[in-house]
């Protein structure tokens, strides 16, 4: 699943902007599609094209803006998400650097159609897909791949995040761990990024069906501009391929049984 590298701007969406388009750009997981695309053999894969801007798979339905969003429930603020609280809702309404993007709020039809054109049909696929993994194979696994900005000089490189231990079993945590510190990546689980609604959503280990998210840091793979592919995108899609291949290897081995009495 690729929930956030989106790069198609509707028009509806351009002429409520209050902000340059550019300015929207930090929102974008950019070109991490590219990557799982490159990296993918066999795998269903599903990438969203619109931005996130125009709205945000990773959040529930629920997680609508009353500041931005003239159909979203009066919640106050302390019972609201904390991405919800920082502008992160279903529509995001600010992002770092630029403030506020929209020049006017959005009606409840604006926000439902979006919903219903976006929103459930991409989840609905992730559904299918890992009803049919399950079905077939009686296990399923979703990679959620998203980037990340630079956590600082010498910080971690890798976040994985199971909703600590409640997306997946710890032994694919583990799976993909190794892949990651075996070509010399620094790593750390759950912190600062624990998995979001997609995890929440999708994630029944206890039905044998596991989540994962993976976020990379995004100077491993694009330019110094962070606009392009850079020097790193080959080795980073080697490391999804790998991870890909070591989850399938997991999900198809059977777990360490008891000891043989």
């Amino acid at each position: 699943s690729v929930p956030h590298a989106g790069r198609e701007y509707p028009l509806a969406l351009k002429t409520a902007l209050r902000v340059p388009l550019a300015a929207l750009l930090p929102l974008e997981d950019r070109l991490v599609d590219a990557v799982a695309r490159a990296a993918r053999t066999n795998q269903t894969t599903i990438v969203q094209t619109r931005a996130r801007a125009w709205i945000d798979l990773n959040r529930g339905e629920d997680e609508r803006d009353p500041l931005l969003d003239e159909g979203a429930a009066s919640v106050a603020p302390a019972q609201q998400s904390a991405k919800l609280r920082s502008g992160l809702g279903l529509v995001p309404r600010r992002v770092s650097g630029a403030g506020d993007l929209w020049a006017r709020r959005f009606t409840d039809a604006d926000v439902t159609a979006r919903i219903a054109q976006d929103h459930r049909p991409y989840h609905a696929a992730i559904s299918s897909a890992l009803e049919a993994a399950k079905a077939q194979f009686g296990v399923a696994v979703l990679l959620d791949l998203h980037s990340m900005p630079p956590l600082g000089p010498g910080g971690t490189r890798i976040v994985l995040g199971d909703r600590f231990g409640h997306a997946a079993a710890a032994r694919f945590v583990t799976r993909v761990e190794t892949e990651c510190t075996a070509r010399g990546f620094s790593t750390a689980i759950n912190a600062p990024y624990a998995g979001g609604h997609i995890l929440e959503r999708h994630a029944r280990p206890a039905a044998n069906i596991h989540a994962v998210q993976l976020e990379l840091d995004r100077t491993l793979y694009l330019d110094r501009k962070l606009h392009a592919s850079g020097a790193g995108f080959a080795r980073v899609v080697d490391l999804v391929r790998a991870i890909l291949v070591a989850l399938a290897d997991e999900a198809l081995s059977p777990p360490l049984a008891q000891a043989a009495e």
